[in-house]
């Protein structure tokens, strides 16, 4: 039997952009362009005739912008949504009001030097939106109403940042909870974020986003928190009451000091396809905390944190995993399970508990 096509719209005010990344879609042979357009009125003029899998969305156009257009799919026929964004603060700061609005994914493009640029990262963009084709986008409505495969190279492991070694046994009464998510993450850890009080353990995030952008949605973040929510710096500690957020583009590893814990954040190639890689935290994790983390993995496509979270449980750690009626994209929790690295999973409403069980 034929594999059904992803079908996907492109709606970008720039005929380049349009062709650009109609044209790498069209490489791979699971996807389908079933149009291109230059604004959201046209787009659901086309709609009426053939409503999308997946929408890659520009934020910016003329006679209605991407985010009024993107809250009317959503609240008249939720349809997948990946955002085409230009990689500037400005630009970072409208795209988390379209990731609070319901889209699933970003991608960026730079001012000049697009059509390179995209083709570049041709991997990324058709990875993108074969995660949003497969999106579940109905937990994304009950939180908010709850809390307000391609063939390519072989991916590097954690090994690149981080040798495996010994795990610590050492127990402290500093507690660390990890955090490693992707696809519909933005959203998950809005949700958890949002219903723990100030006193809880200190938490260390790597959400897969691209650069700059994790500054914004930190900031955005923070500013809906009763804990404070920061991008992570180098040598930042760990404290109670505090997220740090893996910067995009960097890696993030957990270290200790004594009995405290501290972040750096470093340079260094893809691991498990991603930078920040939650591998490289997790393992990180593991060797600095052992017996004294909590680890969660939340929704997303891929496997990137599977090898880091069994690393954790065998060191002792607790291990949980969003279950899969509560994700957007149920792949790296269902590969964690699979591997045997989580201890249980539980929805995504009860993970705020769950964090302020294992900190009592």
């Amino acid at each position: 039997m034929k594999r059904k096509k992803i079908k996907v719209m492109v709606v970008d005010d720039s005929a380049v952009v349009r062709q650009v990344v109609s044209s790498v879609l069209k490489t791979d042979s699971e996807i389908e362009v079933c149009g291109a357009v230059a604004d959201p009125l046209f787009a659901m003029t086309r709609m009426r005739m053939q409503w999308p899998d997946v929408i890659v969305l520009d934020i910016e156009m003329p006679r209605m912008d991407g985010i009024s257009f993107l809250k009317k799919i959503m609240a008249e026929r939720p349809t997948p949504v990946v955002i085409c964004s230009t990689l500037t603060e400005q630009g970072a700061e409208t795209t988390m009001q379209a990731i609070s609005a319901g889209a699933v994914e970003i991608i960026t493009k730079p001012k000049v030097g697009l059509k390179g640029f995209l083709h570049d990262s041709a991997k990324v963009l058709i990875g993108a939106v074969k995660a949003a084709s497969k999106a579940n986008l109905k937990p994304i409505q009950i939180a908010s109403v709850k809390a307000s495969s391609l063939k390519v190279k072989p991916k590097l492991s954690a090994d690149t940042i981080l040798a495996a070694g010994k795990n610590s046994t050492l127990k402290t009464t500093e507690q660390v909870v990890a955090i490693g998510t992707s696809t519909g993450g933005t959203q998950a850890l809005e949700l958890v974020l949002k219903a723990l009080p100030r006193l809880s353990p200190g938490i260390v995030i790597v959400q897969h986003m691209p650069e700059k952008f994790t500054a914004a949605f930190s900031e955005r973040l923070d500013s809906l928190c009763e804990i404070s929510v920061k991008e992570a710096r180098h040598k930042m500690r760990v404290l109670p009451g505090q997220a740090l957020i893996a910067p995009g583009g960097k890696h993030m590893l957990l270290k200790r000091s004594g009995a405290q814990y501290y972040v750096e954040v470093i340079d260094g190639p893809l691991v498990s396809r991603h930078r920040p890689s939650v591998d490289v935290l997790f393992r990180s994790v593991a060797q600095s905390a052992g017996a004294n983390a909590l680890g969660i993995i939340m929704t997303g496509m891929g496997d990137d944190g599977v090898k880091g979270m069994l690393e954790m449980r065998q060191a002792g750690a607790l291990t949980l995993a969003q279950d899969e009626a509560s994700c957007v994209v149920y792949g790296m929790p269902r590969e964690a399970v699979n591997r045997g690295a989580v201890e249980r999973s539980l929805p995504l409403v009860e993970v705020p508990q769950a964090i302020l069980d294992y900190s009592q």
